[in-house]
């Protein structure tokens, strides 16, 4: 099973040209149907559907998201047809299982009045509150997911133009604008952090840690779960927390959702539709405390 699993990763980098992280995830569902397999004394992966919807009813005992029992079905559905294509199996037992129908979950976003509690909770007379202060400044004014954050290089800031590239999904590159106050943080991180952090090291990346070395995605969810915290804000924040307050509050703001799809990097637009929900959410609540008659 170990060397099947290889093989369809290998697949995955070379004829499908998927990310490390999205092929990290592949990895981390097979690994799980594995281990369930084996503790079936299974040395094989199974053409039973019925030891299929076991797996999956393990999953749901042990309370496991609805997202990540969908993803492990999607990833089963991709993996089987790769089995099939290729020989190694008989017949495919996921076109006997149906696909969950899921609910549409509106991501949590933080008010405007939490935004300015989270960004003014670091300690900016240190380096790493500096540091933390310019990369929550960051998050806010591009929408970067945490993945493009961590990569981001002092070559891709064009600072004087108010712009920054990344390399998204897929390798795709975008041009961000960046704001007057986010570049300003950047600016003072560079010039009053990052070389203290640094200690002469030569490192690519604009942000990091105290050794000098760029941040891990870890790293900034377990630093943002601190200031969150001290905040005192009561929601579970994380880095894409920012990014849905950001696409939420441009919406609010007259955007045109094109745009904001550009801006996130979503190559489809439905995936940037939800924040229409959310916006319209907004505005009802906003009626519902204003208006006399409601």
């Amino acid at each position: 099973m170990d060397d099947l699993i290889q093989d369809y990763l290998h697949y995955l980098k070379i004829e499908r040209g998927l990310s490390e992280n999205t092929r990290q995830s592949y990895r981390q569902d097979l690994k799980q149907y594995q281990q369930f397999l084996v503790s079936q004394k299974l040395t094989s992966f199974t053409e039973d559907r019925f030891i299929i919807l076991g797996f999956l009813q393990a999953q749901t005992t042990a309370k496991k998201a609805q997202s990540s029992i969908t993803r492990s079905i999607s990833t089963l559905r991709k993996f089987y047809q790769y089995l099939a294509r290729e020989g190694r199996i008989q017949k495919d037992p996921m076109l006997q299982i149906d696909s969950p129908k899921q609910g549409r979950h509106l991501p949590a976003v933080l008010s405007s009045e939490e935004i300015e509690r989270l960004l003014k909770t670091p300690d900016t007379s240190t380096p790493l509150g500096l540091r933390d202060r310019a990369i929550l400044e960051v998050l806010y004014a591009t929408g970067l997911r945490v993945s493009e954050l961590v990569h981001l290089k002092l070559t891709d800031l064009h600072l004087s133009l108010g712009l920054i590239q990344t390399l998204g999904k897929g390798d795709k590159e975008r041009i961000i604008p960046i704001g007057d106050v986010a570049v300003d943080w950047i600016n003072q991180y560079l010039e009053r952090s990052r070389n203290r952090l640094t200690k002469g090291k030569d490192s690519p990346y604009l942000f990091v840690n105290f050794h000098g070395n760029g941040l891990t995605r870890q790293g900034i969810w377990k630093n943002l779960k601190v200031i969150v915290q001290a905040a005192g804000i009561d929601k579970d924040v994380t880095p894409h927390t920012l990014r849905h307050s950001f696409a939420t509050v441009l919406l609010e703001n007259g955007a045109d959702l094109r745009i904001v799809q550009e801006l996130l990097g979503h190559s489809d637009i439905s995936t940037t539709q939800i924040y229409t929900h959310i916006s319209k959410k907004h505005l009802t609540e906003v009626y519902q405390r204003s208006h006399p008659r409601d």
